[in-house]
């Protein structure tokens, strides 16, 4: 089996922000793995591997990702079951999912697809074609993601000019607090840790103590306090926080 490895392969950092979506491949051929990560990490991802379907599940588990590109062919479970689990639950329902196969015939097109895969993409494959398909399932189900505005009830965000706005009164926050109402918000009404929050706006290599996320939580919901309107973050308590997915209380 051959790819095209003129797009390079070389190994590029990737930056832990609040901005970075995460990617999970699930693939078990290294040079592929290195082909994605490099070109996913181009994209702005920040990327994860998972050489077999067993560990993919508890990766996910741990840390849910905003796309999953998945290998038909693993270890230990297949990609057609990984794919079938994650539909299966709540959590990960409408988690994005992209299949990679050697499969070309139609009926495993149709299998692939039915299981719950958001697009079957067929080995060998070019990549800027798989850059964009994985624009495209994005841009359908975590608009979030891929737009320069985000709106979620009252509130909107620029990601572009880095400004913000509730009602229509624009609002000035730090970097932090902007960072922790972006990452908030592209996911609106789901609860996060403050330990999650730590990595995802703070970064995992840096340490900063879990109470540091209250003190920002308490300057975001300050700096977002429109006289007449409600807060629009929300504490859960022993869970952490959470962004009301209509901008009420």
């Amino acid at each position: 089996m051959t790819y095209n490895y003129s797009e390079s392969t070389k190994s590029s950092g990737s930056k832990n922000s609040s901005t970075t979506p995460y990617a999970l491949i699930v693939e078990d051929e290294e040079a592929l793995v290195q082909l994605l990560k490099y070109n996913l990490q181009s994209e702005g991802y920040e990327v994860g591997v998972a050489m077999d379907g067993e560990l993919a599940l508890l990766m996910v588990e741990e840390r849910q990702p905003d796309i999953v590109l998945l290998d038909w062919m693993l270890p230990k479970l297949s990609g057609i079951e990984v794919c079938r689990r994650l539909r299966s639950r709540d959590t990960t329902g409408n988690l994005p999912i992209i299949m990679l196969t050697a499969r070309t015939e139609e009926g495993d097109r149709i299998r692939g697809l039915d299981t719950g895969a958001d697009d079957y993409i067929v080995k060998p494959f070019s990549m800027t074609e798989l850059k964009a398909r994985i624009r495209a399932v994005m841009r359908r189900i975590r608009p979030g993601l891929t737009e320069d505005k985000v709106i979620v009830g009252d509130l909107e965000v620029d990601r572009t000019a880095h400004k913000v706005a509730r009602a229509g009164k624009q609002i000035h926050l730090g970097p932090t607090e902007f960072r922790l109402l972006d990452y908030l918000i592209q996911h609106p009404g789901r609860v996060f840790s403050r330990e999650r929050l730590l990595d995802a706006v703070w970064g995992s290599d840096i340490y900063v103590e879990a109470r540091t996320v209250d003190v920002h939580v308490g300057r975001l919901r300050k700096a977002l306090k429109v006289e007449g309107l409600p807060d629009p973050i929300r504490t859960v308590r022993s869970a952490g926080y959470a962004l009301n997915a209509e901008g009420k209380n």
